[in-house]
């Protein structure tokens, strides 16, 4: 596991956006944005379980991230790594957080019983900030 640098830190911990990218079936990326959030060094992504990308990682675990400073995008980081556990305690309060963060609201507005969110927990193999 690489830790994450203090500029990958101060990214991840202002809502910021990031991008992931993950591996379809036939080897080609598939890219969505995503809130971040981290646990340590650990990135934390926030999902559903019908989304592609968690399609993708059940299949292979490798993902990369790329995250700008949305006040001065040219300060950023990359971290390319592994999802090492699909959550799914938790995970309803986990986008609550995220809302709040993201959004100033205390509830995210599109819960939903019959698509159960998940976190996508990541280390970290390489990190490069900028």
């Amino acid at each position: 596991m690489k830790p994450l640098t203090d500029v990958a830190k101060r990214l991840i911990d202002a809502p910021n956006f990031g991008s992931i990218a993950t591996l379809m079936p036939d080897g080609s990326p598939q890219v969505a944005p995503v809130w971040v959030d981290r646990d340590g060094d650990f990135v934390l992504v926030n999902t559903t379980e019908t989304r592609q990308r968690t399609r993708n990682i059940k299949r292979d675990p490798r993902v990369a991230i790329s995250i700008f400073d949305m006040k001065n995008p040219y300060s950023n980081v990359v971290i390319r790594g592994r999802v090492v556990d699909v959550i799914n305690k938790g995970a309803e309060d986990h986008i609550d957080k995220l809302a709040m963060k993201y959004r100033g609201l205390e509830k995210y507005p599109r819960h939903d019983p019959k698509n159960p969110r998940v976190i996508l927990r990541i280390e970290p193999v390489h990190v490069s900030a900028y």
